[in-house]
């Protein structure tokens, strides 16, 4: 399965785990809310909702009929007690792929139903990527502007800005998550790691705790 299907059928059952609906409205959620389903279709969602079923991971019935004559009722999905657990265990995972592109917009709609170190390690790992992005392309920028046309340029540099403001949003949520004020070391991502690289095992949090420490 890809990673985009993985996080369409968390999208899902995190809906789900609020209040049974239809399949209309679930892909209307999604549309609203997360930005990587924007353009979601039912081609897409129907197939998803079809293999959470299969897994048992949520369950379908008819709702009440339509007014109409003959006119079927709405099916409506429902999570499970399976789907219920599924969901608990992938919101308690903290590894790489939460914080990707793909699927950090969806852990963080569903931060609320995420345990705290969970959230704050999703959040560390995602601004470590950012801040290795912004680096990138900032000496891309600075290497190759003045070959740019000026609207190549003008791209680049929206582009730049765009992950800039990602980093001081997600320094904010950071502050707000460990309760403190001022901002983060903001040092690239090997610089960062080379301080704790004798540091067991997991460098977002060999990097918190030594923050921490400081």
């Amino acid at each position: 399965m890809s990673t985009r299907a993985q996080v369409l059928e968390l999208a899902i059952l995190g809906r789900l785990s609020e209040s049974p609906t239809h399949g209309y409205e679930i892909r209307k959620h999604l549309n609203a809310t997360l930005g990587a389903f924007q353009t979601l279709s039912y081609g897409s969602l129907y197939p998803a909702l079809k293999s959470l079923t299969t897994k048992g991971y949520i369950a379908a019935s008819a709702s009440e009929p339509g007014s109409s004559a003959g006119r079927r009722g709405k099916i409506v999905y429902e999570l499970t007690g399976a789907g219920r657990a599924h969901l608990e265990d992938a919101l308690a995972s903290a590894g790489p792929a939460a914080w990707d592109d793909e699927a950090f917009d969806v852990r963080f709609t569903l931060f609320a139903e995420t345990d705290a170190t969970t959230r704050l390690r999703i959040l560390e790992g995602r601004r470590a990527r950012m801040v290795e992005r912004m680096d990138m392309l900032r000496q891309s920028f600075g290497r190759t502007s003045r070959r740019m046309d000026d609207y190549t340029r003008e791209l680049a540099r929206h582009g730049l800005e765009q992950v800039e403001r990602e980093v001081e949003w997600l320094e904010k949520v950071i502050d707000t998550e460990r309760g403190t004020r001022g901002p983060l070391d903001l040092r690239p991502a090997a610089a960062a790691a080379h301080d704790h690289a004798d540091a067991a095992g997991d460098p977002v949090h060999a990097d918190t705790t030594n923050k921490e420490q400081a």
